[in-house]
């Protein structure tokens, strides 16, 4: 079974984070959440989530990707977290898939694992490097790092990722059965 690791910190975007662990877990990923300093984690509009597994014990070598949602202090705290820096790197380095959407590629800039052609929230790309950022397109894949833009695309993203994880024949069970024919 394919495995993801979600890293939330506070001041996470909310419907990015229920939306990728649901998308996942329908196509049959196995997902845990993973947070900084207390398993309950509260978003960017005040909601919080009780993550299931603190990001200090969890070994990169049990999943097959690491997925950022985005959200501007989220992402900074990421960006900052020496701990969540190496656990970026260390999936990079692996040949491991590395997702971010929204602000989050931005955490993936300052680990130095952002690809070439990437997408993001419009705006965020001026803390990144403007000039390959992907604007009209929803999802990004570039080698082994996906991207996406903003809450809007979450469903879409999610999807991408089941497709790289488990296959086109799940991928196409979770779009039809969402409605998710936009993606």
């Amino acid at each position: 079974m394919a495995t993801a690791l979600v890293l939330l910190a506070e001041g996470f975007e909310e419907i990015e984070a229920v939306s990728i662990i649901d998308i996942l877990r329908r196509g049959g990923v196995e997902v845990h959440s993973a947070y900084l300093e207390g398993e309950f984690v509260t978003g960017a509009n005040g909601i919080t989530i009780q993550a299931n597994i603190a990001l200090k014990v969890a070994f990169p070598d049990d999943y097959d990707m690491v997925v950022l949602p985005g959200g501007w202090d989220g992402t900074n705290r990421l960006a900052e977290n020496p701990l969540a820096q190496t656990v970026i790197k260390k999936f990079a380095s692996d040949g491991k898939w590395v997702a971010a959407m929204c602000a989050a590629p931005y955490a993936l800039h300052v680990a130095g694992v952002l690809s070439k052609r990437y997408t993001c929230y419009p705006s965020v790309e001026e803390k990144i490097r403007p000039e390959d950022r992907v604007a009209g397109e929803k999802v990004v894949v570039d080698g082994k790092v996906i991207t996406s833009q903003g809450p809007g695309t979450a469903i879409c993203f999610g999807l991408e990722i089941v497709r790289q994880l488990v296959g086109e024949e799940s991928y196409r069970t979770v779009r039809e059965g969402t409605l998710s024919t936009f993606c």
